[in-house]
This record gives structure tokens, C-alpha cells and sequence, in this order.
């Protein structure tokens, strides 16, 4: 016993050193890790290990430690389906059911069908295993299952790491993906219980267990464990105690569903399913996170190992299976590639579209290999049937990203996303007002969107665009995709903006919400400008401190600057500042251009509006700017508003001590630099009248 308890761990130690070691290569050459670990699995069995001399493989797995490594690597399967589950977001189909159902059933089918077609081929080549045959029916539906599945995680990261998520092409596969698992691992559920079953009654049994399983999962279990997020917010973090009620649900469903006589994984994943969305990102990231500490480091590896102990590449020494090999492939990636290609092209996409779409509904990953592996347990798949699927497996998921960058590259992607920008607005003629919300709506998005309101005025067609930027988590995950429960924040982030929208009565034009996830705020912004036609931006003032260089850029827009802490707002033309000094007052700064103007016009009506007192800066010497103010303004002088109209001296003398030249704003006595980076408090006290 203490022999084989040393074994183990040294092997687990192996194992962990190899899996990290050929992870980090797959990272270099731009593979998930996942590859490279798969690859490392591979490489501790006889296709690699088993051939250099000495026994190598004999001496490091003796067969008495194959049974912990087995009960290790199952329950790291069970943790990694739970995963597939917790990430499975059915609430991404929403809206896009019939398009992505389309094209998820096309990607089915047809792989489905070519599969079973192949196996006619195939079957009478690898028609027993372990001295047992094994029945055309049995091949035949899981030859199409594994051939009509999508890994959903490794879908899911590739859009996120490419920002493809915003397309249209990211939304439909992933949808598309979705749905695609569910009926997969449905499917797979019930080949299982036709190969397990030792009669169509067994069958039936199994089948009808399954059902009151689920049933009460959805209807029972699901309800209580909607109360995790409140108990997980209470807490502030993951606590021993709301774990612990995790993994006992994952392995209490895991061994239901073997009880019942189906794979473990698909209690694993049905829990997974069934786990609390709505208002829980922060939770489910948290639980992945720990999960991966876990599987990832630990028993995945261990998994890999005991899959690769399967996989003998020598068998390619015979030539038949070569060919083999080629219609596996070409009835895998055709079957997936044209199923969703055609499907999407019926819909409608423009063909690039509709080639990203088919290349990505390729990827398979992990989730082939957990397909491949149960097939292998039930005595359905040879040694070298199971070979050659886990080489199509790996070939095509390596495949996706090359040649998704090929027939979507980057541009592509930034062209999509800002036409569908353009498209969600309408009208390119609108006048917009664009107002970006530092957080969830609060006070100070009320006197945003007041100032917005003065700024779009009666402007036909006008309309504010209310947009947040949100910052996606940089944890890498490498099995989760790690980005769906930022996906699922997005979602909730756009509702919680129209349930403001809703209630909000600082504006009566139309209000649209936009929510988009940012790494580079200016540049973002100066993007989000660009692809929305904006006229006119609205701030707050740690904006334009965090990211003077963009609103430098923003040239021709009117920039409307809110400080968080006081009322008062400052008013910018180009890069030119105009400051408010008081609660009750309001300053602008005419430039001598158009935009200069505007900054006027909206200072006035914001006065009129808020009941403030309003100042108007010109520059020294320019005239023209001087009587443009002087008769644009004439009828506010029945309004009360107590308006100064002229150059720089004026304003010093009525002591505001301001004076602005050259583009600058400086204090008139002690000739200090008042710039934008400077705090609220700061500018008022440099701006004070001097004793």
C-alpha cells in the first residue's frame, strides 16, 4: 500500500511538471493551454514514453496505480463538466432562437449524418474491441455525436479574446454553440443509455430515470439554489461554508446520474446548468476561479494522462489507417463547416460572416475528448478508432484560430462591430449627444443627462445615447472560457440602464442605452464617437483627468465636462477649458469656431434650464466672436440670467480673475495654470478673486 501511495504521488508530480511545461508552450503558439495539456497526456503514454527503451511508461504507471489515477482523473472530468454547465448560458439564445437554432441543428445534423455514413466504411475495420464485437447501431451514434459537437468553453474564449462577442458572427455561434450542447450532450445521454442498456427495457428505464432527474433538478434543486448569489453578497466572498455546498451538489448529481445508469458527467453538467445567473457574475467568477486552482492544476492533468494512455500514435505505422484518418477529418470539419455555412448563408449573412461561423463551430477541444473517452469505456471505440478521433479532435481545434484570422481577420471584426453600432442607431443625420456614465446610473447621471437635454434642445432628429464602459476580468482561465460571466454582466448592465431609462425624468428625448466592454478607455471612446456620428460628449471630469489625450482628439465635438461632487458644470470647446466657479453659475469659452459657438448656445440653454447664472469668455482681441455673442444673446436679457458677454479684461474686472489666451485658462493675478487635470477644489481656489 505505501509502495503504491509513493507511486502516485510521484506520478501526480510528473503529471502536474509535464502538463504545465507543454501548456505554456501551447500559449506560445497561440493554442489554449488545454492543446498543449492534451498533447502532454499523449506524450506520458506509449506514443511517446512507451517508446524509448527501458519500459519507461511500465516503470513510472506501474499497473497498481492506474486505479487512483482513474478515480482522480473521473473526478477531475466531473469538476470540468460542471463548468461546461455553469458557463452554458441558455439566456444567450435570447432574442437570436430561430437563426441560432437553424444553424445549430444544420451543424448537428450534418455532421450526424456524415458520421454514420463514414461508420459503414469504418465499422467493418474496428468492429470488436477487447475480443468483443461491437454493433454497427452502438458506432454509428456515437461516431455522430462526436462528430456533431462543439466545445461551448473553447467557443467562448476564442470570441472574447478577439472581442468578436460585439459581431454579430461572436453572438450567432455562440448562440448557435449553445444550443448545439444541449442537444449534443442530450443526445450523447441517451446513445449512453442504448449502450449501457442490457434491453430496450433497460433502455426505457434508464431514459425515464433520467427524466425525474431532471425534472427535479429544474423544478426543485434550482430554486434553492437561487438564494447562492444573496448568500455569496452577504458574505462578500466565497465562504468554506457556500463552496462546500457546491461540490456536495456536484458530486450528489454526478452519482445520481451514474446510479441511474448514465455517465456521471451529465449530473455534473445538469447542476452546472441549473446554478443562479441573474445578478451572479461576480459569484459564478469567483466559483470558477477556485474550481480551476483545483482541476486545472490537479486533476485535469491526471485526466489527460489516463486518455493518453489510450492514444498510440504508432498504429499509423499501418497505412490503411492514414486514410482512415483523412475521411475522419473530412467528415468532421465538412460536416461542421458546411452544416453551419449554408445554414447561416440561408439566413441571410454575408459569406464571410457565414465561413466565421462554420470555422468556429469546428472547435471541439476538451469536450471531444470527454466524448471520445466515454465511448472507449463502453468497449464501442478501438484503440486506433479512439487514436484517430482524438488526433481530429486536436486537429481541429488547433485549425480555428489560424484560419478564423484568415477569413475574419481583426479589421473585419472592428468593421462589424461599428457597423452594427451604426445600424442599432438608425439614422446617420441624428443629432447625438453622447453621455457616458462612469458607473450604474446615480445622481450625477441625473445632471448628465439635464445638460445632455440642454445640449440636444429641440435638434430634429436628436437623441441621447447613455452608454457605460465596463471593464472585462482579466483572469485567464484555461478551461473556463472566462469570459461569459463578464457576457452575462454586459446583458445585466444594458438592462439595468433601461430600467433607469425607464423612470428617468431628466430628459424627454429619446434616451438609448449602449454598454460595451473597454481595456483602453480613450481610445474606446474616440472609437465609440467615431462609429456613432456624435456631435456633442458629456463627462464627468475624472474622465477627462484619466484620458486627457483623447478629449484632445476630439476635435469639432463638443465636450460637456460634469465634476461628481459639486452641481456645477464645466463646458469645453475642443481642448479649450471653460471652468464653473460656483454652485449656481455656469462658464463657457467661445474659441472664435463653430464649435465655440455651440459651446455658448448649449451654456445658455443649461442656464436657462438649471436657473444658474451664466459667464461667457472670449478670447482677447476677437471681436467678431464678441458681437456674435453680443446679438445671439440679446433675448436672454429678459430671462434674469445675469450673463457677462465679453473679452477677458471684462471678466477680470468683475471679478472672476479669469482670463483665458492661447488656449489656456490662467488665474489673472498669480498667472498659475489652471488645467483639467487640476481637482475641482483646486480650480476654485486658484480662480477666487485675490485680496
Amino acid at each position: 500500500m505505501g509502495h503504491t501511495f509513493a507511486f502516485v504521488i510521484l506520478d501526480i508530480a510528473v503529471i502536474i511538471v509535464v502538463a504545465r511545461l507543454f501548456g505554456r508552450l501551447a500559449r506560445k503558439l497561440n493554442q489554449p493551454a488545454v492543446i498543449g495539456e492534451i498533447v502532454a497526456g499523449i506524450a506520458l503514454g506509449p506514443s511517446l514514453l512507451g517508446l524509448l527503451p527501458g519500459d519507461l511508461d511500465g516503470h513510472l504507471f506501474p499497473s497498481e496505480v492506474i486505479g487512483p489515477l482513474n478515480i482522480l482523473a473521473k473526478l477531475g472530468l466531473v469538476l470540468f463538466m460542471f463548468i461546461v454547465g455553469l458557463e452554458l448560458d441558455v439566456g444567450l439564445i435570447r432574442g437570436r432562437g430561430r437563426r441560432a437554432g437553424i444553424i445549430s441543428l444544420s451543424s448537428i445534423v450534418l455532421p450526424f449524418a456524415l458520421g454514420a455514413a463514414a461508420t459503414l466504411v469504418l465499422h467493418p475495420l474496428h468492429d470488436v474491441v477487447d475480443g468483443k464485437g461491437v454493433s454497427l447501431t452502438a458506432l454509428m451514434l456515437f461516431m455522430g455525436v462526436a462528430m456533431s459537437i462543439t466545445a461551448f468553453p473553447v467557443l467562448a474564449r476564442i470570441l472574447t479574446d478577439r472581442g468578436m462577442h460585439r459581431t454579430s458572427v461572436g453572438v450567432i455561434a455562440l448562440a448557435a454553440a449553445a444550443i448545439d450542447d444541449v442537444v449534443a450532450w442530450t443526445l450523447l445521454a441517451f446513445v449512453y443509455a442504448v449502450a449501457s442498456g442490457n434491453s430496450p427495457l433497460g433502455v426505457v428505464r434508464i431514459v425515464a430515470l433520467t427524466a425525474v432527474f431532471a425534472a427535479v433538478m429544474f423544478l426543485v434543486v434550482k430554486p434553492l439554489l437561487a438564494r447562492l448569489p444573496n448568500w455569496y453578497k452577504a458574505s462578500g466572498r466565497i465562504t468554506p461554508d457556500i463552496f462546500a455546498v457546491v461540490l456536495v451538489g456536484i458530486l450528489l448529481s454526478a452519482l445520481a446520474t451514474e446510479r441511474i445508469g448514465i455517465h456521471e458527467i451529465f449530473g455534473a453538467f445538469v447542476f452546472g446548468a441549473i446554478m443562479p445567473r441573474e445578478g451572479a457574475q461576480e459569484f459564478t467568477r469567483e466559483v470558477l476561479e477556485r474550481l480551476e486552482q483545483i482541476s486545472v492544476s490537479l486533476l485535469l492533468p491526471i485526466f489527460f494522462v489516463i486518455a493518453g494512455f489510450g492514444v498510440d500514435l504508432t498504429q499509423f505505422r499501418d497505412v490503411s489507417l492514414v486514410w482512415q484518418l483523412l475521411l475522419i477529418l473530412a467528415v468532421a470539419i465538412g460536416g461542421k463547416f458546411f452544416g453551419a455555412f449554408f445554414s447561416a448563408r440561408s439566413q441571410r449573412m454575408p459569406v464571410q460572416q457565414s465561413a466565421a461561423v462554420g470555422v468556429l463551430m469546428n472547435t471541439r477541444g476538451l469536450t471531444e475528448l470527454v466524448i471520445l473517452l466515454i465511448g472507449k469505456q463502453l468497449g464501442v471505440l478501438d484503440t486506433a478508432m479512439f487514436t484517430m478521433m482524438v488526433v481530429m479532435a486536436l486537429v481541429t481545434t488547433i485549425m480555428t484560430g489560424p484560419l478564423l484570422s484568415l477569413v475574419y481577420p481583426p479589421k473585419a471584426v472592428q468593421r462589424d462591430i461599428e457597423a452594427a453600432e451604426k445600424a442599432a442607431l438608425g439614422d446617420a443625420q441624428t443629432y447625438r449627444v453622447l453621455v457616458l456614465a462612469d458607473s450604474a446610473p446615480n445622481a450625477l447621471t441625473d445632471r448628465m443627462l439635464q445638460l445632455a437635454d440642454a445640449a440636444l434642445a429641440e435638434r430634429q432628429p436628436g437623441e441621447i445615447l447613455l452608454s457605460r464602459f465596463l471593464e472585462a476580468d482579466d483572469t485567464t482561465l484555461e478551461v473556463g472560457s472566462g469570459g461569459l460571466p463578464d457576457l452575462a454582466g454586459l446583458a445585466e448592465a444594458v438592462d439595468g440602464l433601461k430600467r433607469y431609462l425607464a423612470g428617468v425624468t431628466a430628459t424627454t428625448a429619446t434616451v438609448r442605452p449602449l454598454c460595451r466592454f473597454s481595456s483602453a478607455g480613450g481610445d474606446d471612446l474616440l472609437r465609440q464617437v467615431e462609429s456613432t456620428d456624435t456631435d456633442v460628449v458629456v463627462v464627468s471630469e475624472d474622465w477627462v483627468r484619466r484620458y486627457p489625450a483623447a478629449f484632445d482628439a476630439l476635435d469639432g465635438v463638443l465636450v460637456l465636462i460634469v465634476p461628481a461632487e459639486s452641481p456645477s458644470v464645466w463646458l469645453q470647446s475642443g481642448t479649450s477649458p471653460a471652468i464653473a466657479v460656483s454652485d449656481r453659475e455656469l462658464m463657457a469659452r467661445d474659441d472664435g469656431t463653430a464649435t465655440g459657438a455651440r459651446a455658448v448656445v448649449v451654456a445658455a440653454r443649461a442656464a436657462l434650464k438649471f436657473g444658474s447664472s451664466l459667464s461667457i469668455v472670449v478670447a482677447e482681441g476677437d471681436s467678431r466672436a464678441q458681437r456674435r455673442l453680443q446679438h445671439g444673446l440679446e433675448p436672454l436679457e429678459s430671462t434674469g440670467i445675469a450673463t457677462w458677454v465679453g473679452p477677458a479684461a471684462r471678466c477680470d474686472a468683475i471679478g472672476k480673475g479669469v482670463v483665458v489666451a492661447a488656449g489656456r485658462v490662467e488665474d489673472r493675478v498669480g498667472g498659475s495654470e489652471v488645467g483639467l487635470r487640476d481637482d475641482v477644489s483646486d480650480v476654485v481656489e486658484k480662480l477666487q478673486p485675490k485680496a
